[in-house]
């Protein structure tokens, strides 16, 4: 191993590999998996937290500290995800994951934590916030598997491991995943395209232009906000285009004083809406050719901790 020796001793020191190497790793792997950046920091907490409870010896037994990590973290996200569902139930309203600004434009949340947010989660198509929607419909197995394997490119016998299952159940569980992302999300419009429209929706919903707004939308379009019983949403999700329309146009004309802003959301174009320069509402979009297909606004202020 190529670490540097601890002070007054002779051996390298595997847990300076560990921390320089794997923590950027195991947030972007608890990220994708939870949804949630402050239940990926927690997990990725109680990780380190593991190995620093084992003594030298046993550190040292250790062929590969990163996969040791990889291990722990997946099997503490994966108890985590079989009990979310119960935690869900208590959920006040829709619950949607956690949305995460560009690079340039994040603010750390945790006292101590890294300013450079590269140091937490690339963002990537993994992070978009269909992709993660779709995730959180999975079972918690499958989740594990797929992102382990299709994202992170782990090995199935590796997998196996962290889910407990057989390398060939872990297979299936990757296929079962696989199938339900290509269903749900058809073939994706350029980037360059989807913020037209998106800019094309803000100046809509700006102007209370209903008519604009519904050739925007998908006809079956849908909105859904979550609130977490600490802002205002919707209960449930709008459906239609012409009612999500009005939804928006009636919520231009209540708040007057917001400020719409254009902003990359999961890295892909998105808005967010900012009242006093503070951050009360941060809007992802589902765009399929040119029309909307699905908005998700996220008001709960515990998800937005990272936005200015």
């Amino acid at each position: 191993m190529t670490t540097p020796s601890e002070p007054g001793h002779g051996r390298p020191d595997p847990s300076v590999n560990a921390i320089t190497s794997g923590r950027r790793q195991l947030i972007n792997l608890a990220y994708r998996l939870l949804g949630s950046l402050a239940d990926a920091e927690d997990a990725v907490q109680e990780t380190y937290a593991r190995w620093y409870a084992m003594p030298r010896q046993q550190q040292e037994a250790i062929e590969s500290p990163g996969a040791w990590l990889t291990t722990v973290a997946g099997r503490i996200c994966l108890n985590l995800l079989d009990s979310a569902r119960a935690r869900r139930e208590r959920y006040v309203g829709e619950w949607l994951p956690e949305p995460l600004p560009d690079r340039t434009e994040w603010v750390s949340g945790s006292p101590g934590a890294a300013a450079d947010p590269a140091d937490r989660v690339t963002l990537d198509e993994s992070v978009n916030m269909a992709f993660l929607v779709v995730l959180d419909s999975m079972t918690p197995a499958e989740r594990v598997a797929f992102i382990l394997h299709d994202v992170f490119r782990y090995p199935f016998a590796e997998v196996a491991e962290i889910v407990g299952r057989t390398p060939a159940a872990c297979r299936q569980l990757a296929f079962s995943a696989r199938r339900r992302i290509r269903e749900s999300q058809p073939s994706a419009t350029p980037a360059r395209q989807q913020a037209g429209i998106v800019r094309d929706f803000k100046q809509a919903w700006e102007a209370k232009d209903i008519d604009a707004l519904i050739d925007l939308l998908n006809p079956d379009a849908t909105a859904t906000g979550d609130g977490g019983g600490l802002a205002s949403a919707e209960p449930h999700p709008i459906e239609g285009a012409e009612e999500v329309a009005r939804f928006f146009a009636v919520r231009a004309s209540a708040a007057p004083n917001i400020s719409i802003l254009e902003r990359t959301v999961n890295g892909q174009p998105g808005l967010v809406a900012q009242q006093d320069g503070v951050t009360v509402t941060v809007y992802a979009f589902d765009v399929t050719g040119d029309r909307i297909r699905r908005i998700w606004a996220v008001r709960n202020p515990d998800k937005l901790r990272p936005w200015i």
